[in-house]
């Protein structure tokens, strides 16, 4: 997915993707990273950590409810 930089605004960057805009914290972009800058979002299901963390949630749920 390719998104733009449109602009800053204190600690958050807005971002374009066609007709959607939104906001993302300007300190996770790429140092150097300005506005009109095109980023390149490579988004992926990572199977082993979804593993982890439902198995992380049901050990919270059972502690919570026993």
């Amino acid at each position: 997915m390719e998104v733009s930089i449109d602009r800053f605004e204190g600690d958050w960057a807005v971002l374009v993707c066609g007709s959607t805009t939104f906001t993302f914290p300007r300190d996770l972009l790429p140092s150097g990273a300005r506005e009109g800058d095109v980023l390149r979002f490579i988004l992926e299901v990572d199977a082993e950590a979804t593993k982890r963390l439902r198995s992380r949630i049901l050990k919270l749920e059972e502690d919570l409810f026993r």
